[in-house]
C-alpha cells in the first residue's frame, strides 16, 4: 500500500566501503527487505533535498548491529493531503518515521498525521523563533504553527520550545505561551546544561527540528540564516536525545534551502548527522517509557505547608526520572500522566523547590 504514495530511491552500494550505512540500510522496495515495528525509516519529502541528504548519509559508518534501517524513498507528491495518510500508515505499522524536507508547512501533515491517531499531541520544535501569529489572517507560509495552534488547539495537549532566540521573538507571543502552559527554552539556557533539556524532548510525540535554529556557519543553507544558534554538536546531542526516547514517534527535519548547490552540500552533511546521532540514540533506547511503574524505584517528597506528596520514578535501566501526577483525567489523557523530568528537579523537590515546567504540567490536567 505504501507504494502509492512513495517513489523508491536507489543507488549501488558497491562503491560503498563495508563499514558504510550504504551497505546495511534497507530498500523498501525491495520484496526482500520486510518491515519490522518500531524500526527507524528514511521518507524524503523534499526529494531534491532528501536525495542531497542521502549523498552524505550513505558513506557514514553503519555502528548499530542487529539493527534494521529502511529507507522508504521519496513521497510523489508535496502537498499536506497527500502526505497525511502516508505518515498515518507508517505510524500505524509502529514504524519511526525521519523526514527529510524543504519546507516547515510539512510539520502540520507529521501532527494531524498523529492526531489521526492519537486525540491529544505533545509536539516539541527545536527552532529560531516562535513561527506563530495570534492573530491568523496575518500570517504567511513562515508561521507554520497557525494551522496548528488556530485550527487544531484543543488536540494539542502540549508544545514545548527549544532554541528560540530572543532578538527573534515577540515578547508578547512569550508570554501567550506561558499562559498555554507551554514550555519555551530559549537558545542560551538550553545551552547551559543540555542534559535538563532531555526530559522535555523525551517527552514529546513528534519532533520537528527546522535547520534555522543551528549557526549559519554550521549550516549555511538555511532558509533564514542567522550568524546565531546551536552548534552542529549541540545539535546532534539534541538528536540523540530525542532518539532515546521511547514515546517519539516521528522526526522531522525541516528548512533546508535547495536554491544554491554549494551550500547545500555543505548543509547536507550537517543534516546526514543529525540523522545518524537520531539513529544511535534510538539503537541505544532502553525501553523505559513507564507504561507502568512496575520495576521502577519510587522516590516520595514530603511538601511542607499542604501535606501534600510528589511521588518520582527512577528506572533503573536508565537512571531516568519521572514525576507522577495525581489528577483526575480522562482515558486518553493517561498516557501523559508521567512527567519526564531530571535528577536535579527531583533534588530540587526535596528542597521545597519545583521547576516551572512541572508546575506547568500540574496545570495542563
Amino acid at each position: 500500500m505504501l507504494d502509492h504514495w512513495l517513489e523508491p530511491f536507489s543507488i549501488s552500494n558497491k562503491n560503498f566501503a563495508n563499514y558504510s550505512l550504504a551497505r546495511h540500510i534497507g530498500n523498501f522496495h525491495d520484496k526482500n527487505q520486510p518491515l519490522s515495528p518500531r524500526q527507524c525509516v528514511l521518507i524524503g519529502i523534499d526529494k531534491q533535498a532528501a536525495d542531497a541528504v542521502r549523498s552524505a548519509l550513505y558513506p557514514m559508518s553503519w555502528a548499530f548491529p542487529d539493527f534494521k534501517l529502511t529507507d522508504l524513498g521519496n513521497v510523489r507528491k508535496k502537498s499536506n493531503d497527500f502526505i497525511i495518510p502516508l505518515l498515518k500508515e507508517v505510524m500505524e505499522s509502529q514504524l519511526i518515521p525521519i523526514l527529510i524536507g524543504a519546507q516547515t508547512s510539512s510539520i502540520f501533515a507529521q501532527f494531524q498525521s498523529f492526531l489521526n491517531i492519537r486525540d491529544q499531541v505533545s509536539l516539541i520544535a527545536i527552532d529560531d523563533r516562535i513561527s506563530f501569529t495570534k492573530d491568523a489572517k496575518k500570517g504567511n507560509k513562515t508561521h507554520y504553527l497557525n494551522k496548528i495552534f488556530h485550527q487544531r488547539r484543543e488536540s494539542l495537549f502540549h508544545f514545548g520550545l527549544i532554541g528560540s532566540q530572543a532578538h527573534f521573538t515577540d515578547p508578547d507571543l512569550i508570554n501567550w505561551l506561558y499562559q498555554q502552559n507551554f514550555e519555551y527554552l530559549r537558545l542560551g539556557e538550553a545551552q547551559k546544561n543540555l542534559e535538563e533539556v532531555e526530559p522535555l524532548l523525551r517527552d514529546g510525540d513528534l519532533l520537528s527540528l527546522n535547520i534555522n535554529a543551528l549557526k549559519q556557519i554550521d549550516v549555511p543553507g538555511q532558509m533564514n540564516p542567522s550568524p546565531s544558534g546551536f552548534s552542529l554538536e549541540e545539535a546532534c546531542q539534541l538528536s540523540r536525545y530525542a532518539g532515546m526516547s521511547d514515546k517519539l514517534r516521528s522526526f522531522g527535519i525541516y528548512g533546508i534551502d535547495t536554491k544554491s548547490k554549494r551550500k547545500l552540500t555543505f548543509t547536507t552533511q550537517a543534516v546526514a548527522q543529525l540523522i545518524w546521532y537520531f539513529i544511535e540514540g534510538h539503537y541505544h533506547k532502553k525501553g523505559d517509557y513507564p507504561a507502568t511503574n512496575k520495576g521502577m524505584t519510587e522516590y516520595v517528597v514530603d511538601r511542607k505547608g499542604d501535606n501534600s506528596k510528589l511521588t518520582f520514578w527512577k528506572s533503573p535501566n536508565s537512571g531516568r526520572w519521572w514525576l507522577q501526577l495525581v489528577a483526575k483525567t480522562s482515558h486518553k489523557l493517561e498516557r501523559h500522566r508521567l512527567i519526564p523530568c531530571s535528577y536535579d528537579d527531583y533534588i530540587k523537590a526535596t528542597q521545597q523547590e519545583l521547576p516551572d515546567r512541572l508546575w506547568n504540567a500540574f496545570k495542563r490536567f
